[in-house]
């Protein structure tokens, strides 16, 4: 029995809040990776892991809060939840290796395209191992084109991010950037959720498993916490803010710029200047 499903229970709250998780995500691990191609390779992996954590930890809560607002008519839903986590662990894994490609050979050529072809099949896997962590009385079926649209669309938005992590331009690009990343990520979601269909058993057991509100719990408070966390970071670290630029060391203020070099210039002058000095004092007196 084809079942009638409604993804807007809630109207438009829940696409609104879930595209302002994926942009919140999206901002922190842009920034988190900038700031790894301004520093020296013993601090780039932890600001690589940072990032990392931040976009994985963004789309995961976007995609069960967009949930949230899923219903089947007749069929409650509930969720695994060791399914529903490793759908988190991926996201971080994938987007991880992705990002890391990307920081350490540049976001340019073979490297972009591969890291961000990884970081897209990321998002989309953690899309879909999500869906398979729902339990309910029926089946979920998949039109085949339109799943393949939406992971190209997750790639294609993957490659856009990192790319423009890559640039270095400013905190303005990195929020526009985010935005852009976020508004993909959620069209993914929708694009995914388009190709799905649910039929019905005519007769089953009730299905085991945690209710939405069970899981808004651990939601909120354990990926927003490190959200919150990882955006108090970027905010103190002075790299963060404005426009990086790459400065020399001899025009950094507070470093002198080779004063022994100056020094030594300048101080035969002075002592023949002194020595002047005294002998046209001398002679008048010597007259």
């Amino acid at each position: 029995m084809q079942g009638t499903v409604d993804g807007f229970s809630y109207g438009i709250v829940t696409p609104l809040v879930a595209y302002l998780m994926a942009c919140l995500g999206g901002a922190l691990g842009l920034r988190c990776t900038t700031r790894a191609l301004l520093v020296a390779h013993s601090w780039r992996p932890g600001w690589l892991a940072l990032g990392s954590a931040a976009i994985g930890s963004g789309i995961w809560t976007m995609h069960f809060i967009a949930m949230m607002g899923f219903t089947v008519t007749g069929a409650p839903i509930h969720y695994d939840k060791p399914t529903t986590y490793a759908s988190l662990g991926v996201a971080i894994l994938m987007v991880g290796v992705g990002i890391f490609i990307v920081g350490y050979k540049g976001a340019t050529g073979t490297a972009l395209f591969t890291g961000g072809t990884i970081t897209g099949l990321g998002i989309a896997s953690m899309h879909y191992l999500g869906m398979a962590g729902m339990r309910f009385n029926g089946n979920l079926d998949y039109n085949t084109f339109t799943v393949g649209v939406s992971v190209a669309i997750a790639m294609a938005a993957a490659t856009a991010a990192l790319w423009s992590a890559g640039q270095v331009r400013g905190f303005l690009w990195s929020v526009g950037a985010s935005l852009v990343m976020g508004l993909a990520v959620t069209g993914m979601h929708y694009t995914g959720m388009a190709a799905l269909s649910v039929h019905l058993h005519a007769t089953g057991s009730p299905t085991a498993g945690d209710s939405p509100a069970a899981l808004l719990a651990p939601m909120l408070i354990g990926p927003l916490a490190f959200l919150l966390l990882a955006g108090i970071v970027v905010m103190f670290d002075p790299l963060m803010v404005g426009k990086p630029r790459w400065t020399p060391v001899e025009h950094k203020p507070g470093v002198p710029a080779h004063p022994a070099v100056q020094h030594s210039a300048r101080r035969p002058a002075l002592r023949t200047r002194r020595k002047v000095a005294h002998r046209e004092s001398r002679t008048p007196q010597n007259r």
